[in-house]
């Protein structure tokens, strides 16, 4: 048989000489197994910073606005730090910290502090400019207010506040208790949204009236008269968001 042909062996290759490239800098640290950039977090896994040039936590703006407002009314009306504590049913040294920005209180906190200064709970946040603002209600946690159908057995609960901006929204969970009395007496400036949770009620707006059951919505000019003219089913709720304009407030 036939011996194969070894191979034939080449020469070693010359070196070549190394081109003047210039470095590409390589990232020493490679990004994580979900594609983010692992150089803004430390070994404790703590957030992301930043890539740009602001802050990575949103200064407190909201906090010092409200605080400044709140200070300036107290002053206007000869108050002590004591006498709005007081006047509010929170302590004193509650007042310091929110005079001073040092917390977010709570929304029936502020609305108490806007009622020992008798000034509605909107003017607060008049200070405050930022726009995209933010309220956080908790179930169950809304601020009862009264209002003119108070008198009549309807409960309104506040669940939030525009914090600024040229309009105010005032959004409410209203309850009609079965003692509660029909009336179409409402009017204000504005526009105000109705959509129905439970139970059942014929709401008048102007000089028309409309049936409204779960999972029915109305929308309207709140300049005209309106409220609901007849009480059908109970338990009667449902949300009401009122919207004007802040001047005129």
């Amino acid at each position: 048989m036939a011996r194969a042909a070894s191979p034939s062996r080449s020469p070693d290759p010359k070196p070549l000489d190394p081109m003047p490239l210039d470095p590409v800098p390589l990232d020493p640290t490679p990004p994580d197994a979900t594609g983010a950039d692992a150089s803004g977090a430390d070994e404790a896994g703590t957030d992301l910073a930043t890539v740009s040039s602001a802050p990575a936590e949103r200064p407190r703006s909201l906090e010092r606005a409200l605080g400044h407002q709140i200070r300036t009314l107290r002053r206007e009306r000869d108050l002590s730090v004591s006498d709005l504590a007081a006047a509010a049913g929170i302590s004193l040294g509650m007042v310091s910290k929110i005079e001073n920005g040092q917390i977010s209180p709570s929304l029936s906190t502020i609305n108490a502090v806007a009622g020992a200064l008798n000034v509605p709970l909107s003017s607060l946040f008049s200070a405050f400019e930022e726009k995209r603002d933010c309220s956080y209600v908790r179930g169950g946690q809304g601020v009862i207010i009264e209002r003119r159908g108070t008198k009549v057995g309807h409960v309104y609960e506040l669940l939030g506040a525009a914090l600024g901006g040229d309009v105010v929204v005032e959004p409410y969970l209203i309850t009609l208790r079965e003692d509660a009395e029909a009336y179409t007496g409402f009017r204000h400036a504005g526009v105000e949204f109705i959509y129905m949770l439970s139970g059942e009620v014929v709401y008048r707006h102007a000089d028309r009236s409309y049936t409204l059951a779960p999972g029915d919505a109305l929308l309207f000019d709140s300049g005209a008269v309106h409220g609901p003219e007849s009480l059908v089913g109970f338990p009667i709720s449902y949300l009401s968001i009122i919207i004007y304009p802040r001047q005129a407030s």
